[in-house]
């Protein structure tokens, strides 16, 4: 059951070429339309029966800003919490650090399951952070199957595809799509395409999974510091079995998923739900603590991995992008998100917040791209739960994009930063910039092209600058600019001042 190829910035093509291949997939288009204007317009209802709504989004907002100044104080409380009731903390640093420690905790969990039961097969609640780092890829490379539980990502599993959503995993297929799926990977021939058949045939396929294999991972929407608790939001079921069949629990959770306290869920388990699925609670909310002699696992462990969030932690003014509680609402409403999907950021996090945690995650060495995947237009801000301003961040990281260019010899080998570079100098002496607008009107006239109206116009820039007219119109430059305007109507006036008070 390969998970196919993950997505990795690292391998990944330029957001701008991969946008332009997913552009010519017309279906593939109509189908990320069709579901997030489903699921904003849900959103938008239970958002406004809320006359608090905002309210909300400003205690998430300072709850999330707290955690985050004094998250090592957290981190430990949770460590210290956990442990006291059975559960089992170990610290990753990265991907392959934190891949490292489930294969073994997995292997020891085989192991000590004896000879009665040696199935290498582990059982996946849906978790964007095992996403991240490639998990399924490592758990079949070490010889172990995963199953996904979670309906949409054993559609992109069974598919060998990619999550194109944080929430929607497998939100870029329609009903028809899946039904073809199903039919050849579950031997179903005569199935139908309603949501009753598809859902009942994915049921029927991961039940022998839950009652057989003892070993789950999951990963968190929240970890509770006071209480050393994992909590867990999901709208199907596949989760609460996970968590209480298997009599082993492995979770590994990014560490800015840790809460101060359990009452802090008052909050986000209003604002979550409505945000990524347009209901007013989730259907299932499980909260996992330690270990009970009578129920659920025996053995529970969480993996905290870093992998980049105290690098992320460091940047004062790129921090807030680790307040983001996975809802997805800003991937709905994104207007390059819903033209492109998710696949064309090259990464599991897709959409503006995939925009600015993924080259921060990868430390800008990689998906230099996504910071410029975006219109500025702030609608991601509106809608997000916890008021991350995210075009804000967009900003930050293009300055710092910018500036790794343009230092030392970089510059020469990238036209877009030798502009940058250019007009930078410009900018910065009114002689430069003055003398540059009469040389841009000279160099501009061979290209000017007048409309019906008699309007010039620049159609097409030659070179380099092409890429810019090639999707926009230019209007060309005006013989003469306000500020000339300015003075000569400031000099005429003058002029005429003093031929009015000559003597005659």
């Amino acid at each position: 059951m390969s998970t196919g190829t993950a997505l990795d910035p690292r391998t990944a093509p330029p957001f701008p070429i991969a946008a332009a291949r997913s552009l010519e997939d017309s279906q593939l288009r109509k189908n990320v339309r069709h579901a997030t204007d489903v699921i904003q317009g849900k959103r938008a209802r239970v958002v406004s029966e809320m006359p608090d709504w905002e309210a909300l989004r400003i205690s998430g907002e300072a709850i999330r800003r707290h955690t985050m100044k004094h998250l090592d104080e957290y981190l430990r409380q949770f460590e210290e919490n956990c442990a006291r009731v059975g559960g089992v903390v170990h610290w990753a640093r990265d991907g392959a650090e934190a891949r490292a420690l489930v294969i073994r905790l997995v292997e020891e969990a085989v192991e000590n399951e004896g000879p009665h039961n040696s199935l290498r097969e582990v059982l996946k609640i849906k978790s964007m952070t095992t996403e991240e780092i490639q998990l399924n890829q490592a758990l079949e490379f070490a010889g172990i199957r995963p199953y996904e539980t979670d309906l949409a990502e054993l559609i992109i599993q069974l598919g060998h595809d990619q999550p194109s959503h944080i929430v929607v995993p497998a939100l870029h297929k329609n009903r028809q799509q899946i039904r073809e799926l199903f039919r050849k990977e579950m031997d179903l021939p005569e199935l139908g395409e309603s949501p009753e058949e598809l859902a009942e045939a994915a049921r029927r396929f991961l039940r022998t999974r839950f009652l057989r294999v003892p070993i789950a991972i999951s990963g968190a929407n929240f970890l509770i510091a006071e209480t050393g608790g994992v909590c867990i939001v999901e709208s199907e079921g596949n989760g609460r079995m996970c968590l209480t069949l298997p009599r082993t629990l492995i979770t590994l959770a990014g560490i800015d998923k840790v809460l101060p306290r359990f009452r802090d869920l008052e909050v986000l388990l209003q604002t979550l739900p409505r945000s990524a699925t347009g209901e007013r609670m989730n259907p299932y909310n499980s909260m996992w603590t330690g270990v009970q002699r009578a129920d659920g696992p025996k053995q529970f462990h969480v993996v905290l991995l870093d992998n980049g969030r105290t690098d992320v932690l460091a940047d004062i003014e790129a921090r807030q992008t680790l307040h983001c509680i996975r809802c997805g609402a800003c991937q709905n409403v994104c207007p390059v998100y819903r033209e492109t999907g998710g696949h064309a950021y090259g990464s599991v996090y897709a959409g503006p917040i995939g925009a600015i945690l993924t080259p921060q995650l990868q430390r800008l060495q990689h998906a230099r791209s996504l910071p410029y995947a975006s219109s500025l237009c702030g609608a991601c801000y509106e809608v997000c739960p916890v008021k991350i301003n995210i075009p804000e961040v967009l900003i930050h990281l293009r300055n710092k994009v910018v500036r790794r260019d343009t230092a030392g010899l970089r510059v020469l080998g990238n036209p877009e930063a030798l502009a940058m570079k250019a007009a930078s100098t410009i900018f910065r002496s009114e002689r430069r910039f003055r003398a540059a607008q009469r040389l841009g009107r000279l160099a501009q006239r061979p290209l000017e092209r007048k409309d019906a109206k008699g309007e010039p116009w620049v159609s097409s820039l030659p070179g380099f600058f092409g890429g810019w007219t090639a999707t926009r119109d230019l209007r060309a430059m005006p013989k003469q600019t306000f500020r000339e305007w300015w003075e000569n109507r400031s000099r005429n006036n003058r002029d005429a001042k003093y031929s009015a008070e000559a003597p005659r």
